[in-house]
């Protein structure tokens, strides 16, 4: 089903694609990082809650993806068509409904999820915030787009328009910050700029009758009951999970907030170095999707196996690679981020701890579920990640990180003893094939 350059033609531009998704956070951080730690800290804040639901967004989106990709893989171009327009009504009513509430609600969640935090860090958190809900719709239709684009096996279109809008995103922050001096509202803004134009490009280019998955925008206001129900069937899970995973960062996130400003700083620069770490592995989970659904649409459960195995060990030497140069490249990053002493050397310690078991776990707990998802498995991926993270990140953060002392590297250590509890769950449930069980659409 797949030849060996229809895999390098999906796989390398969703590498790329993940790369630039990444620069985004790194350009806002770095930027921001000029306007000094209150700034950084808001936004890393603010940050928590933009991933929950963008999240939320994305696992709608891989929803429809696996629905699309299978009504491919059965020859029904019209049926998968149909699944894309119901795909952008969902994701547009979940995204304004998000957006309504973070506009009205900012305050009070950031102060429920967050606690106490010093005035200035919260006035940073509010205007972020204000400023990155105008932009969840056309995140979320991003995502949906990008997401179709890649069910058809073209992911290079879904890479140009990230760099595009990385570039507009990129310009208008040195304008904004820089420039004008408007520090935080002026990255916020960069950024609803930048989503704003991918989202009307891809429907744009989703209009094109010639795909194999294309949409009349007309179409996109008539709910059909059965299809939006069969993207659900996939979605809601997979939201549920990202939900549960994104909340459980935020709690965490709460007890690293009582560590102080350099620990908060810490964590936050590391984790945007992090999300680079690892995303050569998020690129081959989304590569999976499209090739499980494919084959799994067609009954070709070898192929499912075959391919898993494939896309799994070039996960791995890929990972491995990556996070040995950017292991290397650790002074040069502490050096653009202009850290002070303690704050340096406590991300120091996070990034080369992060990048070394990245390479050795991250891949089976995050990326081989996306095969199993895409072969309708997506309850047993939502049980198994929802119960690590209760019992795992969130119980072992707060004990290793206050009643042991070892602070936010405490926090880090838990978050890799979850890894390796996702690992074992997911390689046994792929190794007993439970996948040929599920129905498909």
């Amino acid at each position: 089903m797949f030849t060996h350059t229809d895999l390098r033609k999906l796989i390398i531009p969703l590498i790329i694609e993940q790369m630039l998704i990444v620069t985004v956070g790194l350009a806002d951080s770095m930027m921001v990082s000029r306007v000094g730690q209150a700034a950084i800290s808001g936004v890393s804040l603010v940050d928590s809650i933009n991933i929950l639901l963008i999240g939320l967004f994305a696992a709608l989106a891989t929803g429809g993806a696996v629905i699309s990709s299978q009504f491919l893989g059965q020859k029904d171009n019209k049926a998968a068509g149909s699944a894309g327009e119901q795909l952008i009504l969902a994701i547009v009513i979940l995204s304004f409904f998000a957006m309504v509430i973070a506009l009205f609600c900012g305050k009070g969640v950031i102060s429920l999820l967050f606690g106490e935090v010093d005035a200035d860090v919260m006035q940073n958190a509010r205007t972020y915030l204000f400023y990155s809900a105008l932009s969840f719709p056309f995140i979320a239709l991003y995502n949906a787009g990008a997401a179709l684009f890649r069910s058809m096996g073209n992911s290079k279109i879904s890479m140009i328009i990230s760099l595009i809008m990385n570039i507009i995103h990129i310009t208008m922050n040195a304008i904004f910050i820089f420039g004008i001096g408007l520090g935080v509202e002026g990255a916020a803004l960069s950024t609803l700029i930048s989503r704003t134009f991918a989202a009307v490009t891809l429907l744009i280019l989703l209009k094109n009758k010639k795909l194999p998955i294309h949409i009349q925008i007309s179409r996109c206001f008539h709910m059909n009951l059965t299809m939006v129900k069969r993207i659900l069937r996939i979605g809601v899970p997979n939201g549920l999970e990202n939900s549960v995973f994104q909340i459980g960062k935020i709690l965490v996130q709460g007890i690293t907030a009582g560590l102080g400003t350099t620990a908060i700083t810490a964590n936050a620069i590391s984790g945007s170095i992090a999300n680079v770490q690892i995303l050569p592995g998020a690129a081959m989970g989304l590569a999976l999707i499209t090739v499980v659904g494919r084959c799994v649409g067609a009954c070709d459960y070898e192929g499912v196996k075959s391919y898993t195995f494939k896309i799994m060990k070039l996960t791995y030497i890929i990972l491995a690679g990556w996070n040995l140069i950017l292991l290397f490249m650790i002074p040069l990053i502490l050096r653009i981020y202009h850290l002070p002493g303690e704050t340096a050397r406590m991300a120091t310690q996070l990034m080369i701890y992060h990048g070394i078991l990245a390479s050795l776990i991250w891949a089976l707990s995050f990326t081989l579920p996306n095969a199993l998802r895409a072969a309708n498995d997506v309850k047993f991926t939502m049980w198994i990640s929802m119960l690590s993270m209760w019992i795992w990140r969130i119980a072992a953060s707060y004990l290793l990180a206050i009643t042991f002392h070892m602070g936010v590297f405490g926090i880090w250590v838990a978050m890799t003893i979850d890894w390796v509890f996702r690992s074992i769950c997911f390689v046994i449930r792929f190794l007993k094939e439970k996948y040929r069980e599920q129905s498909v659409v």
